[in-house]
């Protein structure tokens, strides 16, 4: 039998409390937002993608603050990506 659990607390997830664990997605890149080309690789067959660095995290992430060094000219997909969603939170559970 399968009891189903109702009204279980959820951390909120804001500015503040934002761990930024879609950084270690990998991100293609499949607009033209200006993303400067010292952040781009390319994948093996040829796509663009967010660089990472050997930590795993993007390259565009200050690792002091956590913060997107270059939000303004931000992938399509990074600003599609919806803090406190449920794919947000997945990547949260995933990562800690």
């Amino acid at each position: 039998m399968v009891i189903d659990v109702k009204n279980i607390a959820v951390e909120e997830v804001t500015c503040s409390t934002c761990q930024a664990c879609c950084c270690r997605l990998e991100v293609m890149l499949i607009t033209d937002t200006g993303v400067p080309k010292k952040y781009i690789a390319q994948d093996r067959w040829g796509g663009e993608t967010m660089l990472r660095l050997d930590d795993g995290w993007c390259s565009a992430l200050d690792r002091e603050t956590m913060l997107c060094t270059i939000y303004e000219q931000r992938p399509w997909i990074c600003r599609e990506f919806e803090m406190g969603s449920d794919e947000c939170r997945d990547e949260r559970t995933a990562f800690l």
